[in-house]
């Protein structure tokens, strides 16, 4: 199954919205193929650290995950970053995560006059 980044933020997305800050996937014998993807999704989310999981079927967003969804909350540094990840044939959701958090120093630093 193919990794798919948008997917991965739109869920970052869905976590913060969330009142209780869980969100719950079961795994049934039979499910849509929709709910198969969201399920792989959440655990790749898991291992690189940005959800983990506090019961059986439930996950939360790890410090990690917020500072990560912080740095692609603007579209402007998502898009950059996804067209940063296309001009070098792709990259792992780690490196994905450094380019956003350099963008967003990098904007930041424009910003406020000061290094990071």
């Amino acid at each position: 199954m193919t990794r798919d980044d948008e997917l991965l933020r739109s869920m970052l997305f869905e976590f913060e919205r969330d009142e209780r800050g869980v969100l719950n996937f079961r795994k049934f014998l039979s499910m849509p193929q929709e709910e198969i993807i969201r399920n792989h999704h959440v655990l790749l989310l898991a291992d690189a650290g940005l959800v983990t999981q506090i019961s059986e079927s439930g996950y939360r967003l790890t410090n990690s995950g917020h500072d990560y969804l912080e740095a692609i909350r603007s579209d402007t540094i998502w898009n950059r970053t996804v067209e940063g990840a296309a001009q070098v044939g792709g990259m792992t959701l780690g490196m994905m995560k450094d380019l956003a958090l350099a963008y967003l120093k990098q904007e930041a630093s424009e910003k406020l006059g000061v290094s990071f």
